[in-house]
């Protein structure tokens, strides 16, 4: 059990909830590996509560915290300077204490194209396909479109994604009726919806006719295997997990708080995989 001095460094995530967060474990092993003295702690806060707990937080002397739901948009509001990933994706998820002075960055978009190149895909080799129109996928459209992909977008909302597609110039819109057709002209499709985490029902999108270069990815890391990427190894195509984009968007936050670049590795992947496998080791959306 590593022994903490007076000069630790602190940091951590807030949420409501926050128990099901994995970032703690994440950082911790970072925080072993590197031998650092300081902390990263799960906090739940209510809605109610956030602009005075981060007041506190800060001056309690935290290094700066990671922001999970329902928080990023409070999290953007009350930054005394946001990053331009902040100010493009329209919310926050890392928190940079300094000198009394809050600053917010998104690091969701930067996280998804590290872990991309990482699994030996080019974010810019061909035209992206995102589907659904939350923050997430704000996000991730803003890092593919500055990347230099075509990014084009579906979401059984249409309402969301015609308010996306005007925070976003150069995304292009596809009706949801038409997803399945439109992936033949993609090289990548992302989900970016719930669907299909544990709990929630699969995706909904006929692989049927997907070209064979086509690279299909989730952003869902609860199961590691999602049905969409199940179907995608059935028909044969490159399927991308979500893990991995949690494991590299973590990575900045860390480095400003504790003052280590760490490293995104095979064994962070299975510490973390792991501990997603443990309430039921035979669970698999493949089974």
């Amino acid at each position: 059990m590593p022994i903490l001095s007076g000069k630790a460094r602190l940091a951590g995530v807030v949420g409501w909830p926050v128990a099901h967060s994995r970032s703690p474990r994440l950082h911790g092993f970072w925080l072993e590996r590197y031998a650092i003295d300081g902390a990263y702690v799960p906090l739940a806060v209510a809605p109610a509560d956030f602009a005075r707990a981060i007041g506190g937080l800060v001056g309690c002397g935290f290094a700066g915290l990671n922001v999970t739901l329902p928080h990023k948009e409070a999290a953007f509001a009350l930054c005394d300077e946001v990053a331009p990933s902040a100010r493009r994706a329209g919310a926050v998820n890392t928190l940079i204490f300094r000198d009394r002075r809050v600053y917010g960055s998104n690091t969701d978009g930067a996280g998804f194209l590290a872990h991309l190149r990482a699994e030996g895909v080019d974010p810019a080799a061909g035209p992206a396909l995102l589907i659904g129109a939350g923050g997430a996928a704000r996000a991730i459209a803003s890092a593919l479109l500055e990347a230099g992909c075509a990014v084009s977008l579906t979401a059984r909302r249409q309402e969301a994604a015609a308010r996306l597609a005007a925070a976003l110039p150069g995304l292009a819109i596809l009706p949801w009726a038409a997803r399945a057709a439109a992936l033949a002209d993609h090289a990548l499709v992302v989900n970016t919806t719930q669907a299909g985490m544990s709990g929630n029902p699969p995706l909904a999108l006929d692989l049927a006719h997907a070209p064979a270069s086509l690279v299909v990815t989730d952003i869902v890391y609860v199961p590691l295997e999602t049905p969409l990427l199940c179907a995608a190894r059935a028909a044969g195509l490159r399927a991308v997990g979500g893990l991995g984009m949690l494991l590299h968007q973590a990575a900045p936050g860390f480095a400003a708080w504790f003052g280590v670049d760490p490293t995104v590795d095979e064994a962070l992947y299975r510490f973390v995989a792991d501990d997603l496998l443990r309430p039921d080791p035979a669970a698999s959306a493949c089974a």
